[in-house]
């Protein structure tokens, strides 16, 4: 397998982890203890990866785990019952 496939898969699982594993609603501190720990497996699973692999795709998960808009359950709550306020 080419070396861009290996690392669109191991990205993929790394996605796929975030979006089962709850991390998005964790802390900051425990996202980024939670995302060290999942890249370590990552690696294990992909042993041809490089470190600047992992890094980027630590950088990457990390800034999933941030996005620029929050879309959490309480503001779309409360837009809801703003709305149907009126």
């Amino acid at each position: 397998m080419s070396k861009e496939k290996l690392l669109d898969r191991a990205r993929d699982e790394l996605f796929s982890h975030i979006n089962r594993c709850g991390v998005l609603d964790a802390a900051e501190q425990d996202q980024n203890h939670w995302m060290e720990e999942t890249i370590d497996y990552i690696g294990e699973r992909y042993p041809d990866l490089s470190d600047g692999d992992l890094k980027g795709l630590w950088e990457i998960g990390i800034r999933f785990c941030k996005p620029a808009i929050a879309n959490r359950r309480e503001n779309t709550a409360k837009k809801m019952a703003d709305a149907t306020a009126v």
